[in-house]
């Protein structure tokens, strides 16, 4: 096929990826270039009415009314050819009759949805996906508690992953002139969710020079105690890790609504150098040693002691976060190694790392 395998990759194949062509859906379709091997892109939102209303419309019905458009639209990018995979990344819009229509052009038809489609927490959103489950040859799920409900919603095999961040964090980070603007001692770069508001809420009464970066606070029933802290609007990209990396301290919340244990931002604060300051939990303990390379807090009092403890001694602050950057590379939850596994295991070779198959 023409293309420069890096020393250790697999063969390269071809690949028909079917994802929203933005964000961290597109940091894993740029990894699976650079790992050389052929991508053909489908962006299954390309499909739909032009116009903010079909997207709503699609989150809040599952894309109610869209899936024979997305089909004609995957198998016209095809174009009439055959791939090694047809990889869905996420999947809201690709229903089962989809599933089915792509085994016309491909393989192996595989998913990885970072979000939980298994939970209450976006209503009917994930109503198409759910009737795909059992038509995929694979599903790749970030939880533990995701391998259970894949298999209780008929999957035929399901593979557990960590979540990871893109690989230019290992080797760059933002510049002094790209943080300025976000320059911060403690930071919470994210969006509003309704638990986050109170946590928040309470770190500001409790005295820290919180500042709150990312879209829809202004929706939070506190906003007039975070407004003055609060930075209303999407980061995206650059602009996000500028606002992590510009903050000596990173706040990381979970979403409870998704059962997450560790998200991408678990990944992605240390490598660009700010401490990560994350929710206690047995997946956090595992990725860090506590008080070595991360702290860790079970309740926002515990936060506030932990950030205060930071605050006065600048000296150890500096030094968990390095060490906190250096197991983070070495941990190796990036997206290359991410993407290389799952093309492996998806079709049928041995890689076990950092794969992790259900039993």
């Amino acid at each position: 096929m023409g293309f420069a395998i890096p020393v250790g990759a697999e063969r390269p194949v071809s690949v028909l990826y079917i994802g929203p062509d933005g964000g961290t859906c597109r940091a894993r379709r740029l990894a699976l270039e650079r790992l050389g091997h052929e991508v053909i892109v489908a962006d299954p939102f390309a499909a739909l009415p032009s116009g903010g209303w079909a997207r709503t419309w699609s989150f809040r019905t599952g894309g109610f009314g869209f899936g024979a458009m997305v089909r004609r639209y995957l198998l016209a990018v095809a174009g009439g050819r055959r791939f090694d995979l047809a990889y869905v990344d996420s999947g809201e819009l690709i229903d089962g009759a989809t599933v089915d229509a792509l085994r016309g052009v491909a393989n192996i038809v595989a998913n990885y949805n970072p979000d939980n489609p298994y939970v209450r927490r976006d209503g009917a959103r994930w109503r198409a996906f759910l009737t795909a489950v059992p038509r995929y040859d694979m599903l790749f799920v970030p939880r533990m508690s995701n391998v259970a409900q894949a298999r209780a919603a008929g999957a035929r095999r399901v593979h557990r992953v960590w979540f990871a961040a893109d690989d230019a964090l290992k080797l760059a980070r933002p510049s002094d002139a790209a943080k300025a603007p976000y320059r911060s001692t403690i930071a919470f770069v994210g969006t509003w969710m309704p638990e986050r508001g109170p946590l928040l809420a309470r770190l500001i009464e409790g005295g820290l020079p919180l500042r709150i970066f990312g879209p829809r606070w202004n929706k939070a029933p506190e906003f007039a105690l975070l407004a003055p802290h609060a930075v209303v609007g999407e980061l995206a990209g650059p602009a996000y890790d500028a606002a992590v990396a510009a903050a000596d301290i990173s706040i990381a919340l979970l979403s409870k609504g998704n059962c997450d244990e560790h998200t991408t931002r678990s990944m992605e604060i240390p490598p660009l150098g700010s401490l990560l300051c994350g929710e206690r939990t047995p997946e956090h303990l595992a990725l860090y040693e506590e008080g070595e390379e991360a702290l860790f807090w079970s309740d926002a009092d515990e936060c506030i002691a932990q950030c205060k403890a930071l605050l006065a001694d600048p000296d150890r602050r500096a030094r968990i976060a390095a060490a906190g950057r250096a197991r983070a590379i070495a941990n190796n939850h990036f997206n290359e190694p991410l993407m290389r596994s799952m093309i492996a295991t998806a079709l049928g070779h041995a890689e076990a790392e950092p794969v992790e198959v259900a039993a």
